[in-house]
């Protein structure tokens, strides 16, 4: 099945009572069972909801794998790959990583016991340094948030397998559409779904796709029994989200490609960080393992003050100035004190994250309009 085809119809059959073409929203908290222990697959919202299971059926289908979760957050699904993990185990994480991954790892899993270790994935090979018979876990993302990095996802798995340990991607900011690193070897793939899985800015959610039949079942306890699980209607607007993320990934693609060489051509603006430059130093693992280069990209200004940087992010009416990323709308961002503001400011700047950086979330608007935004803004 081609990809379009599959976006449109994952997880979707008609429903079994009326013929209704999209999943109803099941708004139930419970199930009527037929004596105690005899149920028709469902009894009580937490463990299982029809909606939810069109959803996770559907997040196996896009991303190539056998299983797929649901849970209530990006967040709270990284939560649950990590409490796989026992005291002692260790995990070798990208440095330059969404900020709210970082806190989750630094400040609620270090003080259980799990050792983490922050490395510059640009090189696959500067994680054999830091693997040991304890690493059990290397999350990467790809590309990353916000310097647009790339990581070998293949080499990194191949890496991992020696060693026996689990590789999880986090595939936001290429979503599907663009990537599959469950083909390159990963074993889980992590989405904020509130991205562009469901393209909207409308819903929280975040999800997990794998093959390995054990591995789903011990994520699914975990959801189970922490409870971390998105509501019906919350699962059907990411179902609904789903159906168009192929055409507006064109779009947002097409968009970033413009703006991002418009940035780099404009005598105003210093370093712009988008994977499609062919002097990226990622550009040929990223033209191997994606299909387009995204809408995601940051950059600096020459004159690479805060002050100048605040007026830019202050003065554009398109770009809305907000958090999250990933809608139909263009959005602009200061990682250093909003997405990123919980990594201490010395380790963002050791990773290149400066406190002038620009994020943009590149929209499905007409391109000449956002280029006439930046322009105002810029000066």
């Amino acid at each position: 099945m081609k990809q379009a085809t599959k976006f449109i119809h994952a997880g979707s059959e008609p429903d079994p009572s009326t013929g209704a073409i999209m999943t109803p929203i099941y708004q139930t908290s419970t199930y009527v069972q037929e004596a105690p222990g005899k149920n028709k697959g469902y009894e009580y919202a937490r463990s299982q909801n029809p909606t939810r299971k069109a959803l996770e059926d559907a997040l196996a289908i896009i991303e190539n794998g056998k299983f797929g979760l649901a849970f209530s957050s990006g967040v709270a699904a990284t939560d649950a790959v990590i409490k796989l993990l026992k005291p002692g185990d260790e995990v070798i994480a990208a440095n330059d990583m969404y900020g709210g991954t970082y806190r989750l790892f630094t400040k609620i899993f270090e003080k259980f016991g799990l050792k983490f270790h922050y490395v510059d994935m640009h090189d696959a090979n500067n994680i054999k340094k830091y693997i040991n018979r304890n690493t059990r876990l290397i999350w990467t993302e790809s590309p990353t948030n916000p310097l647009m990095n790339i990581c070998d996802i293949k080499a990194i798995s191949d890496i991992a397998k020696e060693n026996k340990a689990w590789v999880c991607v986090d595939n936001t900011f290429a979503s599907p559409y663009l990537q599959n690193p469950l083909d390159l070897g990963a074993d889980i793939v992590m989405h904020s779904s509130t991205k562009y899985l469901g393209g909207h800015s409308d819903v929280i959610q975040g999800s997990l796709s794998m093959n390995e039949a054990s591995l789903r079942e011990q994520l699914y306890f975990i959801q189970k029994s922490c409870g971390a699980v998105p509501g019906p209607m919350d699962c059907f607007l990411v179902l609904r989200g789903i159906k168009t993320l192929h055409i507006r990934m064109q779009r947002h693609c097409e968009n970033g490609k413009i703006i991002a060489h418009w940035l780099r051509n404009n005598s105003k603006v210093g370093k712009v960080y988008w994977p499609g430059f062919e002097d990226h130093p990622g550009y040929a693992v990223a033209k191997k393992q994606m299909r387009d280069f995204g809408g995601m990209l940051s950059f600096t200004l020459k004159d690479d003050s805060v002050e100048k940087a605040m007026k830019v992010l202050s003065s554009t009416k398109l770009f809305s100035l907000a958090e999250s990323l990933g809608g139909v709308e263009s959005l602009i961002n200061h990682p250093a004190s909003m997405t990123h503001a919980s990594i201490p400011k010395e380790e963002r700047i050791k990773n290149g994250l400066t406190e002038s950086l620009i994020r943009l979330s590149v929209g499905i608007e007409d391109a000449n309009d956002l280029i006439e935004d930046l322009a105002r803004a810029i000066g």
